[in-house]
């Protein structure tokens, strides 16, 4: 089977609108930069999207909802995304707001087979609201349901042509746990290198869940706060 595919547009061949999306990255790092660009031209609408925040106004997913392209956002928190915000509490988007490690788990439960675990997180409050509830250790704790998704895409900082990938720091994140859980997993990566070249020990996805893997340009890795010592 052939992964390598020429650019982003034949890498997001398929998507259309009304489907669900996951998306790697936590703020502006490591994401998806020529893939969110492409489903912006692609004019996809009424989506749903699983990621932990929805970028910046006018970066990340926030370019997606600027266009109205998403119906429901699954993340961990509204951050620094002023639009975000207003869709929300206008009633515009629909959102469902998760604790991030339980978000992160359910993620990591979708790629490995497991419909659903118990987690203590989000006990007592909204999040648990509907949901069954059995106790552990004395403890409380909430059924959570696994997600998964039509499309994952991920950044990576290098992959090779079978698309086992390697992230770079911090901006492996999510990226891993979502690669696992898509139907079917893009990887936009910032170089490709021939089978056999990546160190066995230092793939953090194994190629075996990844459909798609291309190229990208032009990363802007935006600094989401840039924050300066003075002189």
């Amino acid at each position: 089977m052939r992964k390598t595919v020429k650019n982003v547009e034949e890498a997001c061949e398929g998507i259309t609108s009304g489907m669900t999306l996951m998306l790697g990255g936590f703020g502006l790092c490591g994401i998806p930069e020529n893939s969110i660009a492409e489903l912006v031209k692609k004019e996809v609408k009424d989506l749903t999207c699983i990621s932990n925040n929805a970028g910046v106004d006018d970066f990340g997913l926030g370019l997606l909802l600027q266009k109205k392209q998403i119906k429901k956002m699954i993340s961990s928190y509204v951050g620094e995304n002023d639009e975000f915000e207003r869709q929300m509490l206008s009633g515009e988007l629909e959102v469902d707001l998760i604790p991030q490690g339980s978000l992160a788990e359910r993620c990591r439960a979708g790629g490995a087979g497991i419909p659903a675990f118990f987690t203590p997180a989000g006990y007592g409050t909204e999040v648990a609201e509907g949901k069954e509830v059995r106790e552990f250790d004395g403890k409380p704790h909430i059924l959570e349901s696994a997600l998964t998704a039509d499309f994952a895409i991920v950044k990576a900082w290098k992959g090779d042509t079978e698309g086992n990938l390697i992230y770079k720091g911090t901006a492996r994140n999510f990226n891993p746990l979502m690669a696992m859980a898509g139907k079917i997993t893009i990887a936009e990566v910032e170089e490709i290198v021939p089978a056999g070249e990546l160190d066995p020990n230092e793939i953090h996805t194994p190629g075996i869940f990844v459909q798609r893997i291309f190229q990208g340009d032009k990363f802007e890795k935006r600094i989401e706060q840039l924050t300066v010592r003075k002189k």
